[in-house]
């Protein structure tokens, strides 16, 4: 019958496969690709947007109670 450190040692042996495997460079290499080609353009964060967004929101409100005034 196969024991359970039978299995720990396949699962560490494979583990161990995958983080020094082709693929894991590859994974590292296009996310230091991308990072690089997103810092040079001009983009803002999610938290950033949604400041602005609430800012045109009250300016929308704003404007429009004025043009109501008229």
């Amino acid at each position: 019958m196969l024991n359970a450190k039978f299995f720990e040692d396949m699962s560490s042996k494979l583990n161990e496969a995958v983080a020094n495997s082709p693929a894991k460079d590859f994974e590292k290499n296009a996310r230091a690709l991308l990072a690089q080609g997103f810092s040079k353009l001009d983009l803002v964060t999610r938290e950033e947007y949604e400041v602005l967004a609430q800012r045109v929101d009250k300016l929308e409100a704003r404007l429009a109670a004025l043009e109501s005034n008229k």
